[in-house]
């Protein structure tokens, strides 16, 4: 079952006299920077008009403290930031240190890379093992990545699930999240996430078979094609072929590969959207933040 997604309404109203900061810029009663602009809406010129949207929440926190409590800078440096325009709330920049903010609703942006301020979501990649489920609990008792996750503190409370699935012989990246407005765009075909997987096959495998996988195959529940290819590598017996698409019907990469003669022996997804495996362990998780967490809101339209 898919949590909720945080449907706490957005409170916006207008700013009254703003506190005086040392370095901030000035601001008139009724909430007016010296141009006339709505205080935290206003852009330096020459940049692009943004439309004047009051993001200030008088129930809210500080936007400087918020970054601060995100560990992007010092509360200090966090102010240079700001006034710097390099900080947008609900795509406007805001220029103001007296704007406040709801942390839970507001979404926040530092030079292009979108903050992760509710700390209550949990983002993590998983290196599945082969021979474990992608479950949270198998009835046959089998080995599954519910008993993965159970090894971590609070497992109970964080209430975290598998976006997508990985058949039980094939390894590799799983993403794990108690966000369910992310895990819903993920798994929905309509943002065509692309997949990269690695596929160990018996070869030698013809020069031809990357062109017929991106030109498109016919299965048996339709047409399905590759969105890149290449080989990796060739051995006498073996050989080891990267591939990227974006569909989602169960045991893809390997009907795909079987159809055109070379069925997968080993099969490892190492990349959704944004996010590589890299060197993460198998059985191992690891947290996804920063810049590659933006990148994948990004992916999926957030």
């Amino acid at each position: 079952m898919t949590p909720p997604k945080n449907s706490k309404p957005r409170k916006t109203a207008h700013r009254g006299q703003q506190p005086k900061v040392p370095g901030a810029r000035t601001t008139a009663r009724g909430g007016r920077d010296r141009t006339g602009a709505p205080a935290g809406s206003r852009t330096m010129p020459g940049s692009p008009k943004e439309p004047e949207v009051d993001v200030h929440d008088p129930d809210g926190i500080r936007l400087q403290k918020v970054l601060a409590q995100a560990g992007v800078a010092s509360r200090r440096a966090s102010e240079d930031l700001i006034e710097a325009g390099r900080v947008q709330v609900d795509g406007t920049t805001v220029r103001e240190l007296g704007v406040r903010i709801d942390p839970k609703t507001a979404i926040v942006h530092v030079d292009g890379v979108r903050l992760q301020l509710d700390t209550s979501l949990i983002y993590l990649a998983l290196n599945k093992p082969p021979g474990v489920v992608t479950t949270m609990s198998d009835p046959e008792g089998r080995p599954c990545v519910g008993d993965i996750l159970s090894q971590r503190p609070n497992a109970l409370d964080e209430r975290l699930f598998h976006v997508g699935r990985l058949d039980t012989a094939t390894e590799g990246l799983l993403i794990l999240t108690n966000d369910g407005d992310l895990t819903h765009r993920l798994t929905h075909p309509s943002h065509e996430v692309p997949k990269t997987y690695l596929a160990e096959v018996a070869g030698p495998v013809k020069q031809d078979i990357g062109k017929k996988l991106r030109a498109g195959i016919e299965l048996e529940d339709g047409p399905v094609k590759a969105d890149s290819f290449r080989m990796v590598d060739s051995r006498p017996g073996k050989a080891l072929l990267e591939i990227t698409l974006h569909e989602g019907r169960n045991h893809i990469v390997r009907r795909m590969l079987a159809e055109v003669g070379y069925p997968v022996l080993q099969l490892c997804r190492i990349q959704i959207g944004p996010v590589k495996m890299g060197g993460l362990r198998s059985g191992r998780t690891r947290a996804i933040h920063g810049e590659e967490l933006s990148k994948l809101f990004e992916a999926v339209g957030l």
